[in-house]
């Protein structure tokens, strides 16, 4: 295992910006930042997740960890040595990414062994990997074992995956750097592929760093995330933590529990009754912890006036969702199963949960819990 530090970390990529049409000459270069001041602690035997929108700089991370791209400025270290001059072969990493890198014309008995394939030969080495081999297969047993004479062009993709993850074991990979696996698998194949990796995780106890944008992947598997955006870590927690106690706009906005479900209402306090007191701010509430009350049940609310525009009604509990125009937006927010209002109908919104956000830096400058209050 391995504590891993990023330091204020920043990595500068350049590429080449055409003109118009593709076979147009280059005509200039852009630079933008993929890392910027970013810091990051990895703790001994943990999964982190690196969960972040597409381009937001996570595979660069990771190869900024591994050593395959030079940083800029910053440290990265192993169990507090700065590793800036450790080649990536030297640094006790197996890494597992989308297309696993799998040699094609080796069975899988030897991509399993591929670390020593290409050392020199000699009777300690030999004896090294045949004990190297079997405590692998011991600890893998039959998820293994059954691959181990089939070629990579045999396997299917989660079959693909043990082979890429008995490689990594059978090297004594003290770190594991994980590169969305799963996005080339339907659905179904991720769902079972996320469970085994996650108790051959457990198993095995190893300091892992995943990436992925895909938010229920990163709920089952991570023991802490880090939100990624713009090349900088957001904000670090369990998916409870940080869902519960959002440190600005994108964080709060981002991390959702359910991807299908209804986005953070982000509320102009301006559109606000006066006597809220909201000022010039964003007001965030969830929709779950939203409710939208009409009719006989309404009376005495005091909260924010709505008129539905859309009301469905949620199958694995006893709720509606709605949405209710507030001002020039709907707020999605969550209603009774029973007697719950349709389209047109007047509703009071009231918020037990919300969060206020400063509107020019987005970050949070309140939190609310308690009774449902408007």
């Amino acid at each position: 295992m391995a504590r891993i530090d990023l330091i204020k970390v920043s990595k500068t990529l350049t590429d080449r910006k055409r003109g118009a049409g593709d076979a147009a000459p280059h005509d200039g270069r852009r630079t933008a930042f993929s890392l910027c001041d970013l810091n990051l602690s990895v703790r001994h035997g943990e999964t982190m997740v690196i969960l972040g929108p597409s381009g937001c700089g996570k595979t660069t991370l990771l190869k900024i960890i591994a050593g395959l791209l030079p940083l800029d400025t910053g440290e990265v270290r192993y169990d507090g040595l700065d590793v800036r001059d450790v080649a990536p072969g030297d640094r006790r990493i197996g890494m597992v990414f989308q297309n696993y890198a799998l040699y094609p014309h080796f069975e899988s008995r030897t991509n399993v062994l591929s670390y020593f394939l290409f050392r020199k030969k000699t009777p300690e080495l030999d004896a090294l990997a045949k004990a190297k081999y079997q405590r692998t297969s011991d600890l893998m047993g039959v998820d293994l074992a059954h691959l181990l004479d089939r070629k990579p062009t045999s396997l299917s993709g989660g079959e693909k995956q043990r082979v890429a993850l008995g490689r990594c074991i059978t090297r004594d990979a003290a770190l594991f750097l994980v590169d969305e696996p799963f996005a080339n698998l339907d659905q179904a194949l991720r769902e079972k592929y996320r469970v085994n990796l996650k108790a051959l995780l457990r198993q095995f106890s190893i300091t892992t760093v995943y990436v992925t944008h895909d938010h229920n992947e990163a709920l089952i598997l991570a023991d802490r995330l880090a939100i990624m955006n713009c090349g900088r870590i957001e904000q670090v927690g369990t998916f409870q933590e940080i869902y519960d106690d959002p440190q600005n706009v994108f964080v709060a906005s981002f991390l959702n529990l359910n991807i299908a479900a209804p986005p953070l209402n982000l509320i102009d306090g301006r559109q606000l009754p006066e006597r809220l007191g909201l000022g010039d701010v964003l007001l965030g509430v969830r929709p779950e912890h939203a409710q939208a009350v009409h009719g006989a049940s309404a009376e005495g609310t005091v909260g924010v006036r709505g008129v539905v525009t859309s009301a469905l009604r949620l199958p694995t509990s006893d709720a509606t969702s709605v949405a209710a125009r507030v001002g020039d937006q709907d707020v999605y927010a969550r209603a009774a199963a029973e007697g719950a209002p349709d389209i047109g109908d007047v509703v009071w919104l009231t918020f037990r949960r919300y969060y206020l956000f400063d509107k020019t830096t987005g970050m949070r400058v309140r939190r609310h819990i308690g009774a449902e209050h408007a």
